[in-house]
């Protein structure tokens, strides 16, 4: 965390929910240093006049006017303290970086000690001038999405030639949240069936907007306009019958992302019990889901899809299919609000998806609920892509009980896993390449999009 140069003050700014925090009304103390040298002037004096030694009471007079000067010099009033988000710096709403924020300080203090703290640790300690008003820019870095915590702040006041200090303001807290960046993907696997009057993808339906489907002899309600004259003077010179051109119909794909908010862990084993928390620099499986998902998300909805979203951890009403920027502004921060609930109570059937919805399943995959639920889906006739989102492990500095637990763990992981592939569920690790992983799905079928469609 650094705390640069500010632009020119200018006058603050604060909403109902910025007021300014005051420190509690009291006088302004002398330093420990100034009290000390007035206390050694005040003996120097009282000795130089029993002892008779007026240079003494000289040498010891000078320090003593300074500092009775200083401290009736001394401001008056409280140091007002607030902490903003910067609302228009795009990496404070819009993804993993950095988090902007400004810390106003006013009062009549002519110096103040600002100390800066991120998550229980030290971040910054610096003496700046004020003079009336100062605006500090706040950076941090993180690596992290949802609810953050920007920078928390306690400023002191000091008076001229730092003889005096303020009482310390009340800590200062700013939170926002960061929503979740995303990944350039090219191709991407669509559902069995497409869906819709219109869209973006050809369909098996005939319509229109699509490719050649055939060339048909003319029937009431053709247009006149899809005529193919070359065609009819081939097959019926006589023009006794007519032939036309019938295309198949533009449809739209259905998917609907679902995120397994019931696990949030990093990539040291050390902190899934709970009692550790994970390191501020390593991003989680949640952060990856929520990546991940918001990738997809934007993507699917940059070509004309309908995207939804749901949470297999919350029982809450799930983000229904839409289309639009709107939609993805949706995904996006109802994707940094998703965290874990507790204990998660058990489904005693999967959600509800739209009929012919491609499902993409993010989880850690370290029990069988979501396995579970993937495998029904796949057996309900939807296409269900399974993302690893779990992190690089890192196994140095373990015990061997503990190597051994995790090995154990990854084989049971493994084992399950495989058995997802086994039953159709096409698998997707996010951590290795995934825009290269969806490209093999997307052209592993050999045939057209929404093949699967009656006609």
């Amino acid at each position: 965390m650094s705390v640069p140069e500010p632009p020119p003050a200018r006058p603050p700014t604060w909403r109902d929910d910025d007021a300014p925090v005051a420190a509690p009304p009291g006088p302004w103390t002398p330093v420990r240093a100034v009290t000390c040298a007035t206390a050694v002037c005040l003996v120097l004096v009282v000795l130089g006049v029993l002892m008779a030694r007026p240079d003494v009471a000289v040498l010891a007079a000078g320090p003593l006017v300074l500092a009775v000067r200083a401290l009736r010099s001394r401001p008056q009033g409280a140091v007002t303290v607030a902490l903003e988000a910067s609302d228009a710096d795009p990496d404070a709403r819009g993804g993993a970086g950095n988090l902007h924020g400004t810390l106003h300080v006013a009062g009549p203090a002519r110096w103040a000690t600002v100390s800066t703290t991120r998550q229980g640790r030290p971040a910054a300690d610096v003496l700046v001038r004020v003079e009336g008003e100062r605006l500090l820019a706040v950076v941090a870095r993180t690596v992290r999405t949802g609810p953050q915590e920007i920078a928390t702040a306690d400023v002191q006041g000091v008076g001229p030639d730092g003889a005096t200090v303020a009482d310390p303001t009340p800590a200062v807290t700013r939170t926002t949240v960061v929503l979740p960046a995303t990944t350039p993907l090219l191709e991407l696997p669509l559902p069995q069936r497409l869906r819709g009057l219109t869209g973006p993808h050809e369909s098996r339906r005939p319509g229109e907007g699509g490719g050649l489907r055939d060339v048909h002899p003319w029937t009431p309600g053709d247009r006149l306009r899809r005529i193919d004259w070359r065609v009819t003077a081939r097959r019926s010179p006589d023009l006794s019958e007519l032939y036309v051109r019938r295309e198949h119909a533009q449809a739209e794909a259905v998917v609907v992302l679902v995120v397994d908010s019931r696990d949030d862990v990093g990539p040291d084993p050390r902190t899934w019990r709970g009692s550790v928390a994970p390191r501020p620099q390593d991003a989680t499986s949640l952060d990856r889901a929520r990546q991940a998902a918001a990738s997809l998300a934007r993507a699917y909805l940059e070509r004309g899809d309908r995207v939804g979203l749901d949470d297999l951890g919350v029982r809450r009403r799930p983000v229904p299919p839409g289309g639009g920027r709107r939609q993805l502004d949706r995904i996006r921060h109802a994707l940094a609000l998703t965290a874990p609930e507790g204990e998660p109570a058990a489904r005693l059937r999967p959600p509800r998806l739209p009929s012919g919805a491609l499902v993409v399943v993010f989880s850690t995959f370290l029990d069988d609920e979501s396995a579970g639920v993937a495998a029904r889906w796949r057996d309900a006739g939807h296409r269900v892509v399974a993302v690893d989102v779990l992190p690089r492990l890192r196994e140095s500095g373990l015990y061997d009980r503990e190597r051994l637990a995790l090995r154990l763990m990854t084989l049971t992981r493994d084992d399950r896993m495989a058995e997802l592939v086994d039953q159709g569920v096409e698998l997707v690790t996010w951590r290795d390449e995934p825009a290269v992983a969806l490209r093999v799905l997307a052209r592993r079928a050999q045939r057209r999009a929404g093949a699967g469609a009656p006609r």
